[in-house]
């Protein structure tokens, strides 16, 4: 992994709802006072055709690329595990979003935690957190507040849209809720719809926070945090995030502190140890009302609903239509969206007629290689990338932008 970046950024917030032009929720909920937190990298050219929509995974952030030392509205969320872009060895000149020649967005989900309106956010019609009166938020909920966010940048069609983990569901979404404004698509080890396996995995984490007795139904802000339950969501997907192998091998050093002992139960073995700190970083650094959303976009992801077709079939007649060229990647530890997902994703593309290049990444870390490891993506990124900037003349990429 490279080196962390001295170069200092920060974030730009962009008002997505106003009282004379709500947003409307898929819940049916409107609100007319909306902000996004968004970050970009590289300038966009004079025909705003390099720009690259970035959407990031479950406890992301806006952040991708330099060092951020604060974001306002985050109270004390914003650690420094926060601080360092997270996907800093991908972006920048010459790296596989190269900066010098592309545009990127990359925004914090409507009702995350990182500066965007989320639970945690203050409601200005009480002066208090949202906290349960916010409203469940689905991917197209996310979807839709991001292109009114490129709406605001004039950004009509993008170069690419691409995203991991759950990102790669939105990606998705938008190519075939905006497939007008799209070119070229790449999810990276994600999935066309939640498994069972998934499904019960995050069902798990939602129950461990709604059972903390200090959630309170999600009204808990003028109080103490539901830790534990946020804790043991954590430690709960952490372990489908990471290579068993790996967790092991990370284990080795730990040392069981004694504070990180339970009631009764006395940690035994490095393994507890290291799941158990995990859990307790996370929580200095998320807000569980936000980790339930995520969980509900999870959980609902439905895109043929959302794109309003009634077969995977139809849902890529719409890629089909406006020519766009998928990259998909899998990794072949992965335990969180297994392998056989993307190939399912690859067959419904190719029985539709979609352009398609299909990638297996080597990786012995498990679903966290797309964050580690940018050597095994880099070649087939930059490559797919500059594939399809043929309408994009050099003379442009420099030009100054936003």
């Amino acid at each position: 992994m490279s080196a962390k970046s001295q170069v200092e950024t920060h974030a730009k917030f962009a008002r997505i709802a106003t009282p004379g032009h709500p947003f409307k929720f898929a819940s049916g909920a409107k609100f007319d006072d909306l902000t996004l937190a968004y970050e970009t990298h590289g300038r966009l050219n004079a025909s705003k055709s390099n720009a690259i929509l970035l959407f990031h995974a479950l406890s992301g952030s806006q952040h991708v690329a330099g060092h951020c030392r604060n974001v306002a509205g985050t109270d004390e969320r914003w650690t420094e595990d926060c601080q360092q872009g997270w996907w800093e060895p991908f972006i920048g000149p010459g790296k596989a979003l190269d900066t010098s020649r592309y545009f990127i967005v990359c925004a914090n989900y409507l009702g995350g935690c990182y500066g965007s309106s989320g639970p945690a956010s203050i409601n200005p019609k009480t002066g208090e957190p949202f906290g349960a009166s916010f409203p469940p938020v689905l991917t197209s909920d996310v979807v839709r507040s991001q292109a009114i966010l490129l709406d605001q940048l004039g950004i009509t069609k993008l170069h690419a849209v691409m995203g991991a983990s759950i990102g790669g569901m939105m990606t998705l979404n938008f190519a075939t809720m905006f497939p007008e404004r799209v070119n070229l698509v790449v999810p990276i080890a994600s999935g066309l719809r939640t498994t069972v396996l998934t499904r019960l995995h995050v069902f798990e984490q939602v129950m461990a926070i709604e059972n903390d007795p200090h959630f309170r139904g999600g009204d808990y802000y003028d109080g103490a945090a539901p830790e534990y339950g946020l804790v043991l969501a954590r430690m709960i997907s952490h372990k489908t995030f990471v290579h068993l192998d790996a967790i092991e091998r990370r284990a080795r050093g730990d040392v069981i502190q004694r504070g990180d002992q339970l009631a009764w139960f006395k940690l035994g073995h490095n393994v507890e140890s290291y799941m158990l700190h995990q859990g307790k970083k996370f929580v200095r650094r998320f807000d569980a009302n936000t980790y339930l959303r995520i969980c509900n976009m999870w959980l609902r992801f439905d895109p043929l609903r959302d794109a309003k077709v009634r077969s995977y079939e139809k849902l890529f007649a719409i890629s089909k239509k406006h020519n766009h060229h998928y990259l998909i990647f899998s990794i072949d530890s992965d335990f969180c969206f297994y392998p056989e997902e993307q190939a399912e994703y690859v067959r419904a593309l190719e029985n539709s007629g979609v352009s398609v290049m299909h990638i297996t990444v080597h990786s012995e870390k498990g679903h966290d290689s797309f964050l580690l490891e940018p050597e095994l993506f880099t070649p087939h990124l930059a490559y797919t990338l500059r594939r399809g900037t043929t309408e994009m003349e050099d003379g442009e990429r420099n030009d100054p932008g936003l």
